[in-house]
């Protein structure tokens, strides 16, 4: 039975970066990985996802280009070709990960693993190849679709009439209709494709707004925006059973009967914590998800878990951070977890991008803040790309300290802009500093400046 100093658990993003960190440590290590190195994220999730939408922006492009001065036609968007190179994306992501694992000298058992126990200070554990034992674990198993108790929705699953978000980037043909159960982020991306792809989308979400817990009022415009691209809404509403080819929902006026050709089930993903021997190490965990502290360290010494399975921030650049953050306490690296300035991003067209506290959630917690809101029609570049946009950049600040506590945008480059004002709240600088930094012109990104001048 070989041993090493770590063995992983999970070859996700949190699995496979805290493989890459630990080999370049020094750190003789092992990842178990059972489906695919990349895990959700990069086969069935976050990178998928972006090829389909960019595919789909493209051809939104392309179909609206006489607004740019630019003509074509017999515009189509080949859904076959899409998926093509979707996979052809995925693949040389996955064989990047796999060089790095060969050339860090990580090894590599694509196997599924069972935690057997200790063997003194070491931990044990065994697939198809063998056993091996760890000096430490690092817990990195992910997440999986929460499936709701919805009368006809395991038979829905089983005959392929539903699916969940893994399934639903595989579809080799598109059909007519498609009802998106759930419109949080995973949901309204999914629409967002399938959407501009031909097929008439109804997205039913049992809250009064969509994409959770965002700003109130960009909730409003990425729903007109929705609209706008033709997809329906049904809110206020619960879905009450699934048929043969039919959906059966609820609201205010009563129930409705949607006939449709396919279902997205998406209200939102669990950790992973059981089926592969957790608790046979006494690893504590609350309401499904492992437990850790800022040095992503469970209840049981020399366990580490990072990623979805914890359940704190459940994305893929959180999973990075922890990952590192773990690898770090084991190497006696001076290093804390830190979730105040964890940016979300929403890849509809127009994008949403979202850090730090919203004013209404800085109200819940007894801040109080004050909110400034900019639109981006004030940057040269958003008006010389968007025709018509009216995207807008919201910043929120604690009035008694004096610095930026949320930053909410809508509208074109969101994703890119976010990363700098998550850097904003890191550094706690006060607006009347960062007045003084300066953003290039013209990039979309000065709107943020533009409302910092409104404080």
């Amino acid at each position: 039975m070989e041993t090493y100093d770590l063995i992983m658990i999970g070859g996700g993003p949190a699995g496979y970066l805290a493989a890459e960190r630990a080999a370049a440590g020094g750190l003789k290590t092992l990842l178990y990985e059972e489906r695919a190195l990349g895990g959700v994220c990069l086969n069935e999730g976050c990178i998928p996802s972006k090829a389909l939408l960019h595919s789909a922006k493209v051809f939104e492009y392309a179909s609206a280009g006489e607004k740019y001065g630019v003509t074509a036609r017999d515009v189509k968007l080949d859904h076959a070709a899409v998926m093509a190179r979707k996979n052809k994306v995925v693949r040389q992501l996955v064989a990047g990960i796999d060089a790095s694992m060969k050339k860090l000298g990580v090894a590599v058992r694509p196997e599924r693993a069972e935690i057997t126990g200790r063997d003194g200070p070491l931990f044990t554990v065994r697939s198809a190849s063998g056993e091996a034992a760890g000096r430490r674990l690092l817990i990195a198993t992910g997440s999986v679709p929460i499936l709701p108790p919805i009368p006809g929705l395991d038979k829905a699953l089983a005959t392929g009439f539903a699916a969940t978000s893994r399934e639903i980037l595989e579809l080799e043909t598109l059909p007519q209709s498609m009802t998106v159960i759930g419109g949080g982020v995973v949901g309204l991306e999914m629409a967002s494709y399938y959407c501009r792809a031909g097929v008439k989308v109804t997205v039913i979400e049992m809250l009064d707004k969509i994409a959770g817990p965002i700003d109130e009022e960009i909730s409003k415009l990425l729903l007109a925006g929705c609209k706008k691209a033709g997809i329906d809404f049904k809110l206020s509403s619960k879905v009450t059973a699934v048929g043969d080819d039919s959906v059966v929902y609820a609201d205010a006026a009563g129930t409705h009967t949607l006939e449709t050709q396919k279902v997205l089930v998406s209200i939102g993903r669990k950790p992973v914590t059981e089926g592969f021997g957790l608790e046979k190490l006494g690893v504590y965990c609350d309401k499904g998800a492992i437990v850790t502290d800022d040095h992503m360290r469970t209840n049981v010494d020399g366990v580490y878990a990072s990623g979805d399975v914890n359940g704190i921030s459940m994305l893929a650049h959180t999973a990075y951070r922890e990952s590192e953050v773990a690898v770090n306490h084991m190497l006696g690296v001076k290093d804390r977890m830190d979730y105040s300035a964890i940016a979300n991003v929403i890849y509809t067209n127009p994008e949403v991008a979202c850090v730090g506290e919203t004013l209404a959630g800085a109200a819940a917690k007894g801040i109080d803040a004050k909110c400034v809101t900019a639109s981006m029609r004030l940057s040269g570049r958003y008006m010389a790309e968007v025709e018509g946009g009216n995207g807008i950049a919201k910043i929120v600040v604690n009035k008694k300290t004096n610095h930026l506590i949320g930053v909410h945008l809508i509208g074109s480059y969101a994703s890119e802009m976010i990363f700098g004002a998550a850097l904003m709240l890191e550094t706690r600088f006060t607006p009347d500093r960062l007045k003084q930094l300066v953003f290039p012109h013209p990039t979309v990104g000065e709107v943020i400046r533009e409302a910092l001048f409104e404080i």
